[in-house]
């Protein structure tokens, strides 16, 4: 069987207004090690130090600069598993 090529895809989704701030919401969709995953990301607009008067493109580049920094460093447990 041929191995599939590992990807990975943040893509941009929305900007969303929480009682907690602005937030920029991405897409996360891969294939790494024969496993398929997605997830989705918010970022904070005020850690990324951006409001909602900056230009749509700086505010998706500067949020994106996190969301791929903290994804990259994320690691999923999954639930209820102690050890396997």
């Amino acid at each position: 069987m041929k191995n599939m090529v590992e990807n990975n895809l943040i893509r941009f989704m929305s900007i969303s207004k929480k009682k907690e701030g602005l937030f920029a919401n991405f897409k996360v969709k891969g294939l790494k090690g024969g496993a398929s995953f997605s997830s989705s990301i918010s970022v904070d607009m005020a850690a990324a130090e951006v409001n909602a008067g900056d230009s749509l493109e700086k505010i998706i580049e500067e949020c994106a600069r996190i969301a791929s920094r903290e994804y990259k460093k994320s690691e999923a447990q999954f639930e209820g598993l102690a050890a396997i």
